[in-house]
C-alpha cells in the first residue's frame, strides 16, 4: 500500500485530514451527555462488540460489551442526517440524507476512502465524494463500495482478488469510478468477504472478485478470480429489489419475495456456481446474510438458513424446521424460537452473529458473542434471542430504530420520525 500513499499529494492529504475529521465542539458534549441522560434527541447512535480497529466510532480501541453512545457529528443543513449504514469486516460506512458519506474503522487496506491507510476511531467525511450524491453503499471484509444518484458505481480498499472491479488486482485509497457500469446506471452494491455484486437498472445483476466457493453464480465450472464485472444469468423476466453479501455467500430478493441464493453451501449443504431459487410459500420482504447462516423476513416472522456454530441460528431443541428442495440443495428453513406474537420489523446478520428489531422497538440479539458483539454485558454465546437493554425503551410512535451488523459489532440508530420527515 506505500505506491498507493506515496502518490497522493502532501497539500491534499493536509486538506482533508482537517476538513474529513468530525470536530466535536465543547458545547456538542454537553449537548450529548443531556441526550444520553434523558433518551431524547433527533438521532442517536449506539455501537457495541469488537471495536479494536476503531469500527465502533467511539474514539477508543477497546471492545466493549454494552451499547455505548457516539457523539453525534453536528451535520450541516446541506449534509442532512445518517440515514442508513454499512458494517463491513471491521469498518462502518455512513450515508446522510444530504449524499454525504462518512467513514470509519479500519483503513489499512484503503477501504475509508481517505488519502491515507490508517484506522480511524472517528468517523471522518470522504472528501473525494462530496461532490457527488451517493445514494448507497456497502462494506466488504475489506473493501467498500458506492453508488451515486448518476448511478455510477465507485470503489476503495482491497483489489487484490479483482473485487474492486477495475479490470486489475491493485488496491486503492480513493474511491475510483468503475468504467463498466458508466452506460448501465448501477443501483445497488453488495460487498462480501472478497467479492462485490451490483443491481443495475434493467434488474440485471453484475458480479466480481473471489469466485472459488460459487459466489459469483456467473458459472457452473469453478472461477477463482474475475477483475471485470460480468452479469450474472438466471434472473431473466424477473425483477430484482435488493441483493446482498457476505463471507462467501450470495442472495439477492425479487419484487414478488423470491429468494435466489448461490456460493459457499450453508451447514454441510454442497455450494452453488449459480443462483438457486428457494422453492417455499413464503414470501420474503428482506434478507441478511453471515458467514454460515442467513435471516429472512416474512410477515413480521423470522427464519434462518444455515449451521448452528456459536449458537448463530437458534436453539436446536426448539427450532421449528420447515425443508423446502431448491434444486440440486435441500435447503432448510428455522422459525427463531420465542418471538411468538413479537412482529419484526428490521433484521441484520454479522459474521455469526443475528440481530433483530421488533415492533415495539425492542433490539434482540443471539450466536457469537466472543467480542460482546451481542450488548449484553458479558462475552457469552446466545443460542435464543435475548433483549438489550438501552436504560429505556425506545416509543414505536416517535422513532425509528435501524440496526446493522459488522464482523464481530453491532449498531443501532434511532432517529425520531419528526427528523426523519423533515430530511
Amino acid at each position: 500500500m506505500r505506491n498507493l500513499i506515496e502518490s497522493q499529494k502532501a497539500e491534499v492529504i493536509e486538506k482533508e485530514e482537517h476538513q474529513g475529521t468530525v470536530v466535536m465542539e465543547e458545547s456538542e458534549e454537553s449537548r450529548v451527555a443531556k441526550h444520553d441522560e434523558e433518551g431524547s434527541g433527533e438521532q442517536q447512535i449506539w455501537s457495541w462488540g469488537a471495536g479494536t480497529d476503531g469500527q465502533l466510532g467511539t474514539g477508543r480501541l477497546q471492545d466493549e460489551h454494552l451499547p455505548q453512545l457516539l457523539r453525534l457529528p453536528s451535520l450541516s443543513p446541506a449534509a442532512g442526517s445518517i440515514c442508513s449504514l454499512a458494517c463491513g469486516g471491521a469498518h462502518v460506512l455512513a450515508l446522510t440524507s444530504g449524499g454525504k458519506v462518512l467513514t470509519w474503522g479500519r483503513g489499512t487496506s484503503g477501504q475509508l476512502g481517505h488519502p491515507v491507510t490508517v484506522n480511524s476511531p472517528n468517523p471522518k467525511f470522504v472528501m473525494s465524494l462530496n461532490n457527488l450524491f451517493i445514494t448507497h453503499a456497502s462494506a466488504g471484509w475489506n473493501h467498500s463500495g458506492f453508488v451515486s444518484d448518476a448511478g455510477d458505481l465507485f470503489t476503495c480498499g482491497d483489489g487484490s482478488f479483482g473485487q474492486l472491479g477495475h479490470g486489475d488486482f491493485q488496491s486503492h485509497c480513493y474511491p475510483v469510478k468503475v468504467s463498466f457500469f458508466v452506460d448501465k446506471h448501477a443501483e445497488q452494491i453488495a460487498c462480501g468477504m472478497r467479492h462485490s455484486l451490483v443491481l443495475v437498472k434493467g434488474d440485471e445483476v453484475h458480479a466480481f472478485g473471489s469466485g472459488k466457493r460459487g459466489q459469483l453464480g456467473i458459472s457452473e465450472e469453478k472461477i477463482k478470480l474475475v477483475n471485470i464485472p460480468e452479469r450474472i444469468h438466471g434472473f431473466d423476466s424477473v425483477k430484482i429489489t435488493s441483493i446482498a453479501a457476505n463471507g462467501d455467500h450470495s442472495a439477492a430478493l425479487s419484487a414478488d419475495g423470491i429468494l435466489y441464493t448461490w456460493g459457499r453451501g450453508f451447514g454441510g449443504i454442497s455450494s452453488a456456481h449459480s443462483p438457486q431459487r428457494l422453492s417455499t410459500s413464503f414470501l420474503f420482504t428482506k434478507v441478511a446474510v453471515g458467514w454460515n447462516h442467513s435471516l429472512v423476513l416474512t410477515g413480521g416472522e423470522v427464519f434462518m438458513l444455515g449451521g448452528n456454530h456459536h449458537g448463530v441460528l437458534s436453539n436446536p431443541e426448539k427450532i421449528t424446521p420447515i425443508k423446502h428442495l431448491a434444486d440440486p440443495r435441500e435447503v432448510v428453513l428455522e422459525k427463531v424460537p420465542d418471538l411468538e406474537g413479537t412482529g419484526i420489523v428490521h433484521i441484520a446478520a454479522g459474521a455469526e452473529h443475528s440481530a433483530i428489531v421488533t415492533e415495539d422497538g425492542v433490539i434482540k440479539t443471539w450466536g457469537w458473542g466472543e467480542h460482546g458483539q451481542l450488548g449484553l454485558g458479558n462475552t457469552d454465546d446466545q443460542t435464543s434471542p435475548q433483549e438489550v437493554s438501552f436504560g429505556h425503551r425506545f416509543r414505536k410512535e416517535a422513532d425509528t430504530i435501524e440496526i446493522y451488523c459488522g464482523s464481530g459489532f453491532t449498531i443501532v440508530v434511532r432517529t425520531s420520525r419528526r427528523c426523519s420527515q423533515t430530511d
